[in-house]
């Protein structure tokens, strides 16, 4: 049985997407400290998936199909899935709090949370505009995710065009790195 198999007769029994949903979800879940790890971490993403989608009041099929793109799960555990992105969606409480899970979780890996904030952007982006809210909401997690400011400025500019990005800061970099620095940190990006 997979997690995502466990998890879909637990959900109907949990409810709404509170904030302890990660924890009530995870307590019912049996195994070895890694499996939990990443069954919080799932339950995690998609929540805060569901929520970033929520974050300009409206969650639009472009918005989910992105996720889907994002968060590719088996076609046998897609109905688990978006019955817990559904519950998360339903508001945007509490979405501090699976941000915080995942800053937790993945202390030690600055890239894999990078990873997370570039999908939020890439859901907030599909419907081909980035609310105001929405950015509320992404600059927010950046921080609660521990990014350096520099982190969510480059994400940011991969899906959002604000005319004061220094393009310095785009590749993050400052403007003291000399050239040569400048193009090896260039190409390890490309």
């Amino acid at each position: 049985m997979t997690i995502w198999s466990r998890l879909g007769g637990l959900l109907a029994a949990i409810g709404h997407g509170g904030a302890n949903l990660i924890e009530r979800l995870i307590s019912a879940i049996a195994g070895d400290p890694a499996h939990r790890r990443a069954v919080a971490f799932s339950i995690a993403v998609v929540a805060l998936s569901a929520k970033m989608a929520k974050a300009d009041g409206v969650v639009t099929a472009d918005e989910v199909a992105a996720f889907r793109a994002y968060f590719q799960v088996e076609p046998h555990e897609e109905e688990h899935v978006r019955r817990l992105f559904q519950l998360a969606q339903a508001d945007v409480a509490g979405y501090d709090h699976y941000a915080e899970r995942i800053a937790t979780l993945f202390a030690d890996e600055p890239a894999l949370r990078q990873d997370v904030l570039d999908g939020l952007f890439l859901i907030a982006a599909a419907d081909g505009y980035v609310h105001a809210d929405e950015l509320t909401f992404l600059e927010h997690v950046a921080g609660i995710l521990g990014l350096e400011e520099r982190d969510y400025v480059r994400i940011r500019a991969r899906h959002v065009r604000i005319e004061c990005d220094d393009p310095y800061a785009v590749l993050g970099v400052t403007r003291e790195t000399d050239e040569v620095e400048l193009k090896v940190h260039y190409r390890k990006l490309v």
